[in-house]
């Protein structure tokens, strides 16, 4: 197997894993009914996007 012909430095791969830390997902209120969603998505449980209904919910039936 390959080997690293020099020992990569402590500031190298932490650069490297600045990415590997999980964030949270922004989450925003629906001002009309008050549920929280997940920020640029339509709430499945309602169908609503941003105070609009813009398809049919679980809840329609």
């Amino acid at each position: 197997m390959p080997h690293p012909k020099r020992k990569t430095s402590k500031t190298r791969r932490d650069k490297r894993r600045t990415h590997h830390g999980l964030s949270t997902k922004p989450l925003v209120a629906d001002p009309v009914t008050g549920d929280v969603s997940v920020y640029h998505r339509v709430n499945l449980e309602t169908g609503m996007y941003r105070g609009v209904k813009v398809m049919k919910g679980k809840n329609d039936e």
